[in-house]
């Protein structure tokens, strides 16, 4: 047995609650290395003598990667304090117990060779996200480019290719009067890129956040789309830009006028004088991605936190928005988040935050900042599985295993799964076009566990490329649009929201064959049973086992074969 690839921690990591007195344990070991895996525990306090409180817990194989294994157990007990320790049995035969970071060959008897987790400790950790989050379904909206209030001329609005200054009129008014197509579409959250008053189309570069930019409309404008959307059932989460602001933001724009002498000079990360931030020239004072129209805010100074603390709250009060996506949010301290998650959930309970991290985020997603992140990894696998053609199908649920066996269960079920967004080129693009490679990936999107934000457009198998290009003006006009892909994504969501199994369920079977390039993961939650049958490569896949049953995304009977790029859904 591998006893390098042995991983426990005894903190929020690989034990915690899930809710009063119900806890997950999780251990990680080399893939292929453990056949089974035993759970022992005991009450710390009292002596066996007095009462035996010794149990045993087989563990299930959860989730698995490339190189790991991770084994979960789920316990119910009401203790002060538990101990417990690992039975390792090996394929080599070898069987090891595991405890306080030492392995030994026999049983632990002692418990200060045990692990220790005190119950009101980990119960006061308890990761909780919304209630109403997981599994739904998330649609992004670049504002500047999704609908004008009034006619827009056809050469200006569908004009391609598009660069990030190009302004083509979309207002929030124009949203508000197209939520009965997200209605439609099955869209359960609209997440916006920023609306405040800003120097630029994209928005990113905020000059005013206490104010909605005026190219866009108005506050009662953004009152306006909450409250309707939310009388249609969903959800408004706004973007948060706190890592960095515009050069003519008041704090920076005084530190240009005043200099060393502003009062303002900490709120920045200022490195010396003349400020110096010519194209080409790293300046000289910290900002995203050595750009001198961003420079980066200290939050480590109190005033500056205060200050957005208090912009978190203002539009959770002022238009009763649902939650932020936080914007370049892995380059924002740990404490920060911290404090801004204790502001925002003290105003709103149940708002959600969404950190964009391109890159595992394990450590900002402990329960105490980030609800979830931006799926990048997601978004990666389904790119290199279906637009590259790198890796295998068995590949693929291989990183989504990473993501299950690392995370905590909550954190799984609220993933913004993306196949796309307002940074990359468009998934069409990325295809080279193949309407059967987009309907997979929005397969993939919408039929896994997660939250699935579709980009804009991608309903209409909108094409662009990247720097700016992926924003172009949405496809209003019929003549534009590809009616075909819009009914294959209304029926995902509402597959999606006649099975919850699809991403709340327990997996009972999982079969793949890379050769083939299929797949077939069957999951289940009470009464609800579905099979996810997948396709993903040229050619035809035969698959006889399933012939002649309810195929639920087209309502009729499965023919026991997949085309190129095909997915199935079997009831």
């Amino acid at each position: 047995m591998e006893y390098a690839a042995v991983c426990h921690f005894a903190d929020a990591r690989y034990c915690f609650a899930l809710e009063k007195d119900r806890f997950l344990f999780r251990i990680r070991v080399k893939r292929g290395d453990v056949k089974e895996v035993l759970l022992h525990c005991q009450d710390k306090y009292l002596p066996l003598w007095r009462k035996d409180t010794r149990r045993t817990v087989a563990m299930s194989l959860a989730a698995r990667d490339r190189v790991s294994d991770y084994f979960e157990a789920e316990l119910t007990f009401h203790v002060v304090c538990l101990r417990y320790f690992f039975e390792l049995r090996g394929i080599d035969g070898e069987t090891v117990y595991y405890g306080n970071y030492e392995f030994s060959p026999a049983p632990f008897t002692d418990i200060e060779r045990m692990f220790d987790c005190p119950q009101n400790l980990r119960e006061e950790e308890k990761f909780t996200v919304p209630n109403w989050a997981a599994g739904r379904v998330v649609y992004q909206i670049f504002p500047a480019s999704f609908a004008p209030e009034g006619e827009i001329p056809e050469k200006k609005w569908y004009r391609v290719p598009v660069d990030h200054r190009r302004d083509l009129g979309g207002t929030i008014r124009g949203v508000i009067q197209r939520l009965d197509h997200l209605q439609a579409l099955g869209v359960d959250v609209l997440y916006m890129t920023p609306v405040f008053r800003a120097g630029t189309v994209h928005k990113y570069d905020t000059l005013d956040y206490y104010a909605v930019d005026p190219a866009l409309g108005t506050l009662e404008d953004l009152k306006e789309l909450a409250n309707r959307a939310h009388e249609l059932g969903m959800k408004v989460i706004l973007d948060a830009v706190f890592n960095h602001t515009s050069r003519q933001f008041f704090a920076f724009a005084d530190i240009e006028k005043n200099g060393p002498a502003s009062p303002y000079i900490d709120w920045y990360y200022i490195e010396g004088f003349p400020l110096k931030s010519a194209w080409g020239q790293i300046p000289n004072f910290k900002t995203f991605s050595y750009f001198g129209g961003m420079p980066k805010l200290n939050l480590r100074n109190p005033q500056v936190e205060a200050y957005f603390l208090d912009v978190g709250r203002y539009w959770i009060r002022a238009c009763g928005i649902d939650g932020w996506r936080l914007d370049v949010a892995d380059e924002v301290s740990h404490r920060f988040w911290r404090r801004f998650r204790e502001a925002v959930k003290a105003e709103k309970p149940d708002a959600l935050l969404i950190g964009e991290e391109w890159h595992y985020a394990g450590d900002f997603l402990q329960g105490d900042e980030w609800d979830s992140v931006m799926n990048y990894h997601f978004y990666n696998s389904v790119l290199d599985l279906v637009a590259r053609e790198t890796i295998p199908v068995s590949a693929f649920f291989e990183n989504l295993g990473f993501l299950r066996g690392n995370l905590h269960p909550a954190v799984f079920g609220v993933l913004w799964n993306l196949i796309g967004s307002h940074d990359t080129e468009r998934f069409l693009r990325a295809a080279g076009g193949s309407l059967p490679k987009l309907k997979m990936a929005a397969a993939l999107q919408l039929l896994l566990p997660g939250m699935p934000m579709i980009y804009y457009g991608d309903e209409y198998a909108m094409d662009g490329g990247g720097d700016g290009d992926s924003r172009r003006g949405m496809v209003w006009d019929e003549k534009y649009q590809v009616p075909a892909i819009f009914d294959w994504y209304r029926r995902l969501t509402a597959a999606r929201r006649a099975h919850p199994c699809l991403y709340r369920g327990q997996v009972t079977a999982y079969q793949v064959d890379d050769g083939a390039g299929t797949a077939a993961l069957t999951t289940q939650l009470d009464g609800d049973q579905v099979t996810l049958l997948l396709h993903c490569k040229d050619g035809a896949a035969p698959l006889p086992h399933y012939a002649g049953r309810r195929e639920l995304l087209s309502g009729g009977l499965f023919s026991g074969c997949l085309g190129p790029w095909e997915a199935a859904l079997i009831g």
